[in-house]
């Protein structure tokens, strides 16, 4: 499979809502999908680490950085700990670092650009609460899907197995 979303949005089209931002894949893995693990941080990414060195089982970490391009949410080190962990994606409304060892990595991960510059850590952060990225609502528990075509979200996870 190329593509995912074009075919999502084909079939079910009224139940997907798509991300507005023109996020840039920087992971090895361009099509991944999973229940959203919500995260909403400025400048300080101590609960992405916190959550990426927790077991993953498949989700997608959707964390809120205010599209902050002042310091980088994630690094080689911590996306490490996400493979290590099963983490199937991440998805940053900020931007990341390292993005040569992030590109060898097998995990889905996409967003805005990239800094060299690491993040304070304060431990300050809100973890699976409710967040809004570019007018779309993002709860915990949603599923996410996305590739090279953006990034959608959805109340419910929805089967596409005819399509692989």
């Amino acid at each position: 499979m190329l593509d995912l979303l074009p075919d999502l949005f084909d079939l079910y089209p009224s139940e997907l809502s798509l991300l507005g931002h023109n996020y840039r894949q920087y992971g090895n893995q361009t099509i991944f999908w999973g229940e959203v693990v919500t995260v909403k941080c400025f400048e300080d990414n101590s609960m992405v680490k916190e959550l990426l060195g927790q077991p993953g089982d498949g989700k997608v970490l959707v964390v809120d950085g205010g599209g902050s391009s002042r310091r980088a949410l994630l690094g080689d080190m911590i996306a490490q700990s996400a493979v290590d962990n099963r983490w199937s994606g991440i998805v940053i409304n900020g931007y990341v670092r390292d993005v040569a060892a992030l590109r060898s990595m097998p995990i889905g991960i996409q967003a805005l650009g990239a800094n060299p510059i690491k993040t304070d850590k304060r431990n300050i952060g809100d973890v699976n609460v409710p967040i809004e990225i570019d007018r779309v609502i993002i709860k915990p528990g949603m599923s996410l899907y996305a590739d090279d075509n953006g990034i959608a979200i959805s109340e419910s996870k929805l089967d596409f197995s005819s399509l692989c």
